[in-house]
Order: C-alpha cells, then sequence, then structure tokens
C-alpha cells in the first residue's frame, strides 16, 4: 500500500528517547507506513506536513464518565465526601437523554481532542429512561455516546456497564434505576446488539462489587471473556465499600472479583485504592490492569492507591480523567507521580519515559487497541503535538521532551492532534467543532434547565 500522507515531526517521542527529525508516512487505512529517521529525514521532505514541537502518540483516557463534566466548578463548592459528592451526580443523571448527552458528549470528546486525547473509555451506565423504562432503542445512550466521539473525531471504547444493585443486598435507587437492566443475563442481551465500527470497540464494566450481586458477576466476566473485550470495574475506590464487601462476604472486594472470574490481562481495575497487600498479589498475579485517575481521586479525597506496589507486582498501569475535574492526560502522569512523592517523600518512582507509556500505549492496551499508542510502522496513525516554546515549556533542551512534557506541559500547550492520519485539531483549534467552550457551556446549561 502507497503511503498517501507524510507528517515530519520536528520532534518525536518513540517510546525510549526524542528523535529529532522524523518523517511519518501514513497509508489510506490510517496505519503509519513507515517511520524514517537520520540524516534523511532531518529536514521536511517535499510536500510533507510539518508539525513544529514534540510529537507523541495519541493519549489514552482509560476512564471517563462524560456526563461528570457537568460538575466541573459546581461540587467545588463547601465541603463534603464522595457520598454527598455522588448524590449531586444523581441530580445531573436524571436529566440526560439521548440528545442532551449526545451534545454534552460531543463537546467533552471535542475537549479531550484539545488536550491531546485519541481514543476515551467511556464507562457507561446511565442505559435507561428516567424511572427504569427502556428506551425504543434499548442502546440509545451507548449509541449517542459512540455517535459523539464520530463527531468529535476520536476513538472510543463503550465500557457499557452492569449496575443492577445499590448496595450489597439492596435494589437500585430512585435515581439508579435507569442504570439497571435488573439481572446481568439483562443486561448481557442488550449489550449484545452494540455493534463496533470504525472507531468504537464494545467492551464491559463492572459498576463495583456493590453494585453487582456477586452470583452475576460471572455471569459479565464470561460475555467479556467469550468476545475478548476489555472488561472495567470500579475497585475499592472507598474504605466504606471494602468494609461492607467484607460484612457480606468475609473478603475483599478483589478477592470477590477473583473467586468470581473477573481478574486477568483483559481486566483493568479503577482507582484500586484501599488494597492490602494479598489484594496487589491478586491483581499483580494475574496481570489484571490499574487505571489511576489521581485528579478525581485527589478531588473526592479518595486517597492515594499503592501504584508502584501495583505495577511491581505485574499490574499494568493506565490514566483516566474519571469525573473530568480536569482533561489533561499529562496533569494525570505528573500527579501520579507527584502523590507517589508527598506519600513517600522519596523522588523519582517513574520516569518520563514510564509515565508517557501509561498515557499512551498501555492506555490503548486497556482499552482494546494494542495497535495503537506508538509512532511505528503498522500502528494506527493517532498522535499528538505539544509546543516547546510556551511559557511552561520553552527552555528545556529538545531531547528532554519526555521530561518537559510530564513535568512541565498542561492539556493548553497540545498544538495538534491527529487520528486515523487525519488533523482533529490544528494549531490548537478543533476542525470539526468549531467553538468547544460554547457547545461545553450551552450543553451543560441545557442540563441545568
Amino acid at each position: 500500500m502507497t503511503a498517501h500522507k507524510t507528517y515530519w515531526l520536528e520532534h518525536a517521542w518513540l517510546g525510549t528517547h526524542v528523535e529529532p527529525g522524523v518523517a511519518l508516512d501514513v497509508n489510506t487505512d490510517g496505519r503509519i507506513a513507515a517511520v524514517r529517521t537520520g540524516a534523511g529525514a532531518q529536514t521536511p521532505p517535499p510536500g510533507a506536513e510539518v508539525l513544529r514541537g514534540l510529537t507523541l502518540p495519541g493519549l489514552a483516557n482509560a476512564h471517563s464518565h462524560a456526563f461528570h463534566r457537568a460538575l466541573r466548578g459546581t461540587v467545588q463548592v463547601g465541603s463534603g465526601t464522595f457520598w454527598t459528592w455522588r448524590d449531586f451526580m444523581y441530580k445531573v443523571a436524571q436529566n440526560l437523554t439521548p440528545d442532551t448527552y449526545f451534545a454534552l458528549a460531543r463537546a467533552v470528546y471535542a475537549e479531550m481532542a484539545l488536550a491531546g486525547i485519541t481514543n476515551v473509555g467511556e464507562f457507561h451506565y446511565v442505559h435507561h429512561a428516567p424511572g427504569g423504562a427502556p428506551y425504543a432503542d434499548p442502546n440509545a445512550m451507548g449509541e449517542a455516546l459512540i455517535e459523539a466521539a464520530a463527531a468529535a473525531g476520536i476513538r472510543i471504547t463503550l465500557l457499557d456497564t452492569a449496575y443492577l444493585s445499590a448496595g450489597f443486598g439492596q435494589a437500585p435507587n430512585q435515581h439508579q434505576l435507569r442504570f439497571s437492566d435488573g439481572t446481568a443475563e439483562a443486561w448481557a442481551e442488550r449489550v449484545g446488539a452494540l455493534k463496533p465500527r470504525e472507531h468504537a470497540l464494545i467492551g464491559a464494566a463492572i459498576h463495583s462489587v456493590r453494585a453487582v450481586p456477586a452470583g452475576q458477576l460471572a455471569t459479565v466476566a464470561r460475555w467479556a471473556e467469550e468476545r475478548e473485550a476489555p472488561l472495567h470495574v470500579h475497585l475499592s475506590e472507598q474504605t466504606a465499600e471494602n468494609d461492607a464487601c467484607q460484612a457480606a462476604h468475609g473478603r475483599t472486594p478483589t478477592q470477590l472479583l477473583a473467586d468470581h472470574g473477573v481478574l486477568g490481562p483483559r481486566t483493568t481495575g479503577v482507582h484500586n485504592t484501599h488494597l492490602t497487600d494479598a489484594d496487589i498479589a491478586l491483581l499483580g498475579g494475574t496481570t489484571t490492569g490499574t487505571c489511576m485517575c489521581p485528579t478525581t481521586e485527589r478531588d473526592l479525597a479518595d486517597g492515594i492507591g499503592p501504584a508502584v506496589r501495583l505495577q511491581h507486582a505485574g499490574s499494568p498501569l493506565s490514566l483516566g480523567s474519571d469525573s473530568h475535574a480536569v482533561i489533561d492526560l499529562l496533569e494525570e502522569a505528573r500527579a501520579m507521580e507527584l502523590n507517589e512523592r508527598l506519600s513517600s517523600r522519596t523522588r523519582g518512582h517513574w520516569t518520563a519515559n514510564s509515565l508517557l507509556a501509561a498515557a499512551t500505549a498501555d492506555g490503548h492496551a486497556a482499552l482494546g487497541r494494542p495497535d495503537a499508542g506508538r509512532l511505528e510502522a503498522g500502528a494506527l496513525a493517532d498522535f499528538t503535538t505539544i509546543a516547546l516554546d510556551s511559557v511552561r515549556t520553552a527552555g528545556p533542551l529538545p531531547r528532554l521532551g519526555a521530561e518537559t512534557a510530564v513535568f512541565a506541559a498542561t492539556a493548553s500547550d497540545v498544538r495538534h492532534t491527529v487520528v486515523a492520519g487525519r488533523h482533529v485539531v490544528r494549531d490548537g483549534a478543533h476542525t470539526l467543532l468549531q467553538d468547544v467552550p460554547s457547545a461545553l457551556a450551552d450543553a451543560i446549561a441545557t442540563l441545568r434547565s
């Protein structure tokens, strides 16, 4: 297949180092045909599109609840706990319809593209109309999210979520009725009608051990296993959930998931904050992934999870913006390291290369896209370029681009985002949605009206 386009990257992060002058040939199928370095690529080839700055593989946002973007700022008033935050979240969820969710998610995913994110894992549990009645199309809400990602120009793994109970042995409350399919079997039947697309994969999620009865966990795990699909689960985010699980089942949430066949290399635990030594060994020994969401975990006062110990035990790390207190995967990577520094009072738990790997290749793998997150032949042509001449990034030598990206840059420094070889963000402007701030403001105002 003949390359139909060439990008010339002033500087490129190639996983282990920053290379100056890289020519990236892209095929018509949206994959990288060749990566050319050395003397022949030090200047832009004729006709190449020039990307000034540091180009990284596209960032993977492995954990998102798109509608939580409507909570930004509002839930920062006063004080409270995770549980009071959740009550406010329920009120926003009640106002969602397929149309309003499409409008909001399109704007949120466009904000992600502006932040260099090319793939999102949408942990989706608002399935039905208020009161729990299915829409005419039982997957109308999920389809709205899939279409929103297409309209924003990014990829999505829709992690359709089983959410069946309010707690151990408790029926869904009035807010949760629209989340529930009644049983895991009914959930599986509904989700089975969703079809993947070029930009969209279908995965599964268990909301939490409190939200799916133990006897039905295996049904969700089996659905994902049969389809070789990603399976995600909120895990030990709150000590109250751990205590309730011990009271109901005499074991930790991690042990309960292991007993029912949920853990494994296609499974990712989200947060993994309050774990025992045995939990860490179980997650690492099964190569179950860990998705850390530091900006949300600090916003909700959840705590600092044992990310270093998990990775050393064998659990691959990915990153997510979760409740979208901010949408900035560079900040998530930075926060994971800086949180560990505060907790341990030592520095240098991860290299900048390792943190970028969590934000790119390992995040895409957690979302079922092992062919993304690398600038190499055969990979998806998804990448993003960060300015090296902003007030935040100016000064360091270009060869320190990985360190500059992780420890100095922010989402505001993203200049270009390319998905499948096509510009979605050019010179800091979204090419498909001209006024993203207004789209966000309008969609959120509609939910409040």
